[in-house]
Formats: C-alpha cells, sequence, structure tokens
C-alpha cells in the first residue's frame, strides 16, 4: 500500500513512531517464525518420502512430538514474546498526551482538540496535527456506520462504533505527513475516505493549534473587495446550511468545519489537493469527484464569477 493518490506514505513497513515500530519488529518475528516452520516441515515430508517403505514409523512420538510438545512450545514462546512488544494501551490517557477526538461520518473525518489556553474546542476535519514525541491518546467515534481509524505509518487500527468511544494511543518520532485511510467498508466512497497526520515540532503544534482556535480572520494580502464578495456569495448561496466558519456563521455542523480550511493539505478527505483551482472544482463538480458524497454539485447553480469568488475566499482561511 505505498502508492496512494496523493504521493503520500501509506505503509506499515514505513514505521515513523515506537507503536508502528513494535508492530514491525513483532510481524517480522511471526513471518521469520512461519517461515522457519514451514522449512521444518517440507524437511519432514522430504526425511517421510525417502523413508517409504523402510519400516514402521512410532505415531506415538509423531503425535507427541508433533501435536502437543511443539505447539505448546511455539504458541508459549510467541505469547509470552508478544507480552514484552506489544504496543502501550491504557484505559486512561498517559501522563502528558495530547488528547484528539476523531468522529467517522460517509465519508469524512471530524477532529476536535481542546484550546490549552481557554479550553475552548477546536474543530477541523480530515487532517490530523500533532506534536512530535509526544504520546497521543485518540478517542474514536462515529456519526453513522462502522468506520474504521488507520494509518500505517504510526501503529495499528482501531473500529470506530456508532455510539461508542474506541481508544488508540499513537506517537510520531519525527515530523513529517502521513496518510491514514478508513479501513472498515462503509459505503459507496469508502475508498475516497483518507486522511492526513501531519506530525511537527511542538513549537510549530502549539502555535498552530493557537491559530486553528482563533475565529477566520481575513487576509491582508489578497483584495479586500474580492473576499469580501466570496463571504457574501458563501452566505448568500446558504453554504453555511452546512458548514461553520467561526466568525462569520455557526448555524451548522452538518458539514466540515471550514474555519481554517485555507491552511489544509487537501480537500475531500485526500480526494484533491487544496489549491485555488481545485477548491473551484470541488464546488462545482464534487458529485464528479466524489460520488455519493453528501455535498451536491453546484455548477450551474451558482455562477462562476461567485464560484470564484467563494473558492478565493475559503482559500485564504489559514
Amino acid at each position: 500500500m505505498n502508492a496512494t493518490s496523493t504521493g503520500l506514505p501509506q505503509s506499515a513497513l514505513r514505521a515513523a513512531g515506537p507503536v508502528a515500530q513494535t508492530l514491525l519488529e513483532v510481524s517480522a518475528v511471526l513471518v521469520v517464525g512461519g517461515a522457519l516452520i514451514f522449512a521444518g516441515v517440507m524437511l519432514l515430508l522430504a526425511f517421510a518420502i525417502r523413508r517409504r517403505g523402510g519400516g514402521k514409523v512410532n505415531t506415538r512420538w509423531w503425535l507427541l512430538g508433533g501435536g502437543l510438545v511443539f505447539p505448546t512450545v511455539v504458541l508459549s514462546a510467541l505469547f509470552v514474546y508478544s507480552e514484552f512488544h506489544r504496543p502501550p494501551w491504557r484505559p486512561i490517557p498517559p501522563p502528558g498526551a495530547l488528547i484528539v477526538g476523531v468522529t467517522g461520518h460517509m465519508w469524512w473525518w471530524e477532529v476536535r482538540y481542546r484550546d490549552p489556553a481557554t479550553g475552548a474546542e477546536v474543530v477541523t476535519a480530515n487532517e490530523i496535527r500533532i506534536p512530535v514525541g509526544r504520546p497521543i491518546y485518540f478517542g474514536l467515534g462515529s456519526a453513522d456506520v462502522i468506520h474504521s481509524f488507520w494509518v500505517p505509518s504510526l501503529g495499528g487500527k482501531m473500529d470506530m462504533l456508532p455510539g461508542r468511544v474506541q481508544h488508540l494511543q499513537l506517537q510520531a518520532d519525527r515530523p513529517g505527513v502521513w496518510r491514514g485511510q478508513c479501513a472498515e467498508y462503509c459505503g459507496e466512497q469508502h475508498a475516497r475516505m483518507a486522511l492526513h497526520v501531519v506530525a511537527e515540532e511542538p513549537a510549530a503544534f502549539d502555535a498552530w493549534l493557537a491559530a486553528q482556535a482563533r475565529p477566520a480572520a481575513a487576509s491582508t494580502t489578497a483584495p479586500p473587495r474580492e473576499i469580501e464578495r466570496g463571504r457574501e456569495a458563501f452566505l448568500a448561496h446558504r453554504c453555511n446550511a452546512c458548514h461553520t466558519v467561526r466568525g462569520v456563521s455557526e448555524e451548522s455542523r452538518l458539514g466540515p468545519d471550514l474555519t481554517h480550511v485555507g491552511s489544509r493539505l487537501h480537500l475531500g478527505a485526500g480526494t484533491v489537493a487544496n489549491e485555488p483551482a481545485q477548491l473551484a472544482a470541488w464546488v462545482a463538480h464534487t458529485q464528479q469527484l466524489k460520488p455519493g458524497a453528501r455535498m451536491p454539485s453546484s455548477g450551474g447553480r451558482i455562477g462562476e464569477a461567485d464560484l470564484q469568488s467563494i473558492a478565493a475566499w475559503l482559500a485564504q482561511l489559514k
């Protein structure tokens, strides 16, 4: 699973944290052990063929050795090994952990943090930012059907069930961007329900979280009239009926929070890169890019001038 639509790594063989490294080592031991057992069985088979007709076989020793002693020794060894190497999991967050809430929707991810300065909730979508070297304690749930949270380079996966909160602890040991994927078939657009994890140095993460906690602010470099026209068009065409933009409209949370959508790497849960041209195309041709998505295509319903203004306004919300 190395090749992805975004070109970002999504592989359990490229461990980027202690949990993923542990899983990789355990998997390697199991693969090597399985290969040795297979080779041993083949040697015994060859030995038996060579001795065909050469004498009576003592079935008692074969049954005791191959049916009792061998599996008991192998399974006991695997149990002891896995107990000493299993990834950390705790029923409560470990000291110093960052708590992140993730809710699966058909077909996008809602991500929630708590602003340490004010205690206010910070909501983003389809992208998780984390600090390097700090345990991340995820609270995972679902708003509709069963989804599954999986970022192969950072660790194991966990099902996300409606009405229940599951937990998963991960950690990144270096800065980078890794792709994750819903690992439980959840409907028509299951394959396009991706997310990205961005690991940053702690100071950069703190600055990002503080910026995300603030309401949307107009760009100081874009033409003011164009930006204002985009904001007006966003409200006039009732985009705010589904999307929140803090500081502009907070009427609904049906769709992803767009307060700082311009700072994200991708749109539509990893469907396309987040660029102004792609943003306009996404709004106009949503159903062509992601058939079955809950957001209708707006091309033909919203005029081209308004469409471009909305895209320009959203793109500068960083």
